[in-house]
């Protein structure tokens, strides 16, 4: 699954800001952490403070924090906010539809959006902060264990 600058960015800044959630983090750190435009990453972070995921707070020690539930928070709670990925409509007609290779790539295409939406469902903001930990942890052990295997891509 290719997703837009956009929602990388969102995802990368939301994680980042979870893991610190005590205090605030300027989008200046984040964005030099990931190697992103500031320009970009300030207009991700309009966006989520417009969702109610993460406050702004300007002046000295200012910047953004994370103020949602990273348990509840899920993957797709965050992609939905940058990018469509609603099941295909009924409606939608494409070229060749009709025939009998056409409705069974629907079917097949249907599949692969349900799989992703309910795996990007089921992964939590905290889970997915945790996973990244640990492969921090086993990359300064020289191990580096993509755990799990599903996610690995």
């Amino acid at each position: 699954m290719r997703l837009q600058k956009a929602t990388r960015f969102a995802l990368y800044a939301v994680m980042e800001l979870a893991s610190s959630s005590e205090h605030y983090v300027s989008a200046a750190e984040v964005a030099t952490k990931y190697g992103i435009s500031l320009n970009h990453l300030a207009k991700v972070l309009r966006t989520l403070g417009r969702s109610g995921l993460v406050e702004a707070s300007r002046g000295v020690g200012g910047g953004y924090r994370f103020v949602a539930n990273a348990k509840r928070t899920t993957l797709l709670q965050i992609i939905q906010l940058f990018e469509n990925i609603d099941p295909i409509t009924a409606g939608e007609r494409e070229p060749g539809d009709s025939t009998e290779a056409g409705l069974m790539l629907k079917r097949v295409l249907e599949e692969i959006e349900d799989t992703a939406r309910a795996t990007l469902s089921s992964i939590s903001l905290d889970t997915m902060i945790k996973m990244t930990r640990r492969q921090a942890e086993h990359r300064t052990k020289g191990t580096d264990r993509r755990q799990p295997a599903t996610l690995a891509r």
